[in-house]
């Protein structure tokens, strides 16, 4: 649980960001190079209507100039996300999102002179300039948000605007990942042992089988978050009038609107993931009694959602879970398991375990020209094991689109990219389930797959009420304060629970200040939603043996953004616009409700003989 300083962590645990510069001084180099290509791209203002010739040069200089940002963006980020207190890292991102910046300035005026265009004739050059060809997608979306696309000075000044908009989201970031200080948590033994409390540990320490434990971490993190509640939710209300004003100043009705229709989903989608959550809640509800019955306990508390119901969870080294993950993706094909292996094991994609400064949480990230990087902290569980499983679903969602997909078309949204995430698990869980039928290891496993599934289908649901409103309250020009957001988060959450679980509404109603990268996305969280209900739809159909199942889903790996993200989950097998995928995953969810009922009652409660507080 003692989480060492990033000098301790060996080389091969680490992500290779020597892969993407040699040195500091190759990636300076870098910069100096993009720096040098703005006043070339600069040049081509006001000729992009000259003919079909100079717009396929113009988009060939871009598209090398976007390949060399993003490798200079992932070195610096790589660098600065493993230790976020350090602040030669912390200055190296900083330039580089700040030449991010200055390049989308320099670049601002080409949609405007693209729209001017008449479509005919841009869609005559199309065919008339094989370079352009690739871009029809692209033509077409543009197309759709012509409405939206201001006049180049406008466009100038909304590109100028996005290193100061990061603002916001940064300094919550900072606070929480380099500037809180968490008390100790401490075990019940009769001489308590101090453990240190990180944003690396502390989902480890949530599920310690030890109450205390779990009890104190929780405290400490709820805690130290509230102690800083006024900044951080100043910080979020900057963040949603951000949104606000970014929606209005491109003529969306709304923030949500605009979020929505840059990937052209239906409204309805959205409310879709409300509704059928709340029609639902009677599951969780009742897994909750499963769970305190299972523990033996008069109360539930927030702090015993995750806590092992048979003892201790499964020990899974990081070595055993690669194996036990590229078996449990065979499905999919050989082809995918070695590319996939080969980059876990010799290429380094993945920064494995928790240090000092390390920012919390875990993702897949990377650029073309980069290997698709994973961060984690891996501490040699089941949750673990599955959390790896998921990121390694985005990377090799991004190998294959990079591969195959020139530059416009790599940058796919988080609605079709939490999918190819959540088939891995299904996948991987599938066959965890199959393989070891040992009664304990098999409550592990639906354990872990009711934690997935309570941040899926409990928490981002939630998270996306919570967002929906505090969008609708700046919109119709209300304040936003903490203790507003707290009440706010609070009263949803005692809904959600329905008073299977004890609420501590201050610390409860602080989980919006825990999620400071979600919630300033733009409603970006009810896409795990539909992302893991998509993904199961798919898994079940491969794991079936339906016809093609497999190859329309590698099909739409390879897609990247050049169909739109409906478009694209259709080619591999599922209509997200409709809510019978969204409600066969809840059925699914009920299920495992069912099977870990069943499980817990062959051998009877497993009970910690522990007091309430």
């Amino acid at each position: 649980m003692q989480v060492p300083p990033r000098s301790e962590i060996p080389e091969q645990h680490t992500w290779d960001t020597a892969s993407i510069f040699p040195s500091e001084g190759a990636w300076e180099a870098e910069m100096e190079q993009v720096i040098a290509q703005l006043p070339e791209l600069a040049a081509y203002r006001g000729r992009l209507a000259d003919g079909p010739e100079t717009l396929a040069d113009w988009m060939a200089s871009v598209q090398r100039m976007l390949r060399s940002l993003g490798k200079i963006w992932v070195y610096a980020s790589n660098n600065h996300n493993v230790d976020v207190a350090d602040q030669a890292g912390t200055a190296q991102y900083d330039r580089a999102m700040g030449l991010y910046a200055r390049a989308m300035t320099a670049i601002a005026f080409a949609e405007p002179e693209l729209l001017a265009i008449d479509t005919e004739t841009l869609l005559r050059w199309l065919r008339e300039e094989p370079r352009l060809a690739i871009y029809a997608h692209y033509v077409d979306e543009l197309e759709r948000r012509r409405r939206h696309v201001r006049s180049e000075e406008v466009e100038e000044v909304l590109g100028q605007i996005i290193d100061p908009f990061r603002t916001a989201a940064a300094t919550h970031s900072v606070l929480a990942d380099a500037d809180l200080t968490f008390a100790a948590a401490h075990t019940s033994d009769a001489e308590p042992e101090a453990i240190q409390v990180t944003q690396g540990n502390i989902d480890a320490l949530l599920a310690s089988p030890d109450r205390e434990t779990r009890r104190t971490a929780w405290a400490s993190y709820a805690d130290a978050h509230l102690a800083m509640k006024n900044t951080m939710a100043n910080c979020l209300a900057a963040g949603v009038k951000q949104n606000v004003f970014r929606a209005r100043a491109r003529r969306y009705d709304s923030a949500l609107v605009a979020s929505l229709s840059a990937n052209h989903i239906p409204q309805a989608v959205f409310h879709n993931v409300i509704e059928t959550f709340r029609r639902n809640l009677p599951t969780w509800h009742r897994y909750w009694r499963v769970r305190r019955q299972a523990l033996g306990y008069d109360h539930l508390h927030v702090y015993d959602i995750k806590a092992p119901l048979v003892g201790e969870s499964p020990h899974v080294p990081y070595a055993r879970a690669v194996e036990q993950i590229c078996d449990g993706l065979r499905p999919l094909g050989q082809e995918y398991v070695a590319a996939m292996r080969r980059g876990v094991l010799d290429q380094r994609w993945t920064d494995v375990y928790p240090n000092r400064g390390k920012r919390s949480g875990a993702f897949s990230s990377g650029a073309p020209g980069t290997y698709p990087f994973v961060l984690m902290s891996y501490t040699d569980d089941l949750e673990s094991l599955s959390t790896l499983a998921h990121e390694l679903g985005h990377s090799m969602h991004s190998y294959y689109t990079w591969e195959t997909q020139p530059i416009v078309y790599c940058d796919y949204s988080i609605f079709v990219a939490e999918v190819a995430s959540n088939v891995n698990q299904a996948l991987v869980r599938d066959y965890l389930l199959r393989t070891n039928p040992d009664r304990r290891f098999q409550t592990g496993v639906i354990e872990e797959a009711m934690s997935n599934f309570h941040r899926y289908f409990f928490l981002m649901p939630t998270l996306a009420r919570f967002e929906l409103e505090i969008h609708e309250r700046v919109e119709r020009g209300e304040a936003l304060t903490a203790d507003s957001m707290i009440a706010l988060m609070t009263d949803l959450f005692r809904e959600g629970y329905g008073g299977e679980v004890q609420i501590d509404e201050d610390r409860v109603g602080s989980t919006w200040a825990q999620f400071h990268t979600h919630l300033y996305a733009n409603f970006y969280v009810y896409q795990y939603t539909t992302g893991i209900s998509g993904a199961h739809a798919l898994a079940h159909g491969m794991l079936d043996g339906e016809p093609g199942a497999v190859d329309n889903y590698m099909a739409f790996l390879r897609a990247g953004s050049s169909l739109y993200p409906v478009d694209a989950l259709k080619l591999a097998g599922v209509d997200l616009t409709s809510p019978e995928p969204v409600e066969r995953a809840y059925a699914y969810l009920a299920g495992l409700v069912d099977r870990l009922e069943g499980l817990l009652g062959q051998g009877g409660a497993q009970t910690r003989g522990e007091t309430d507080d």
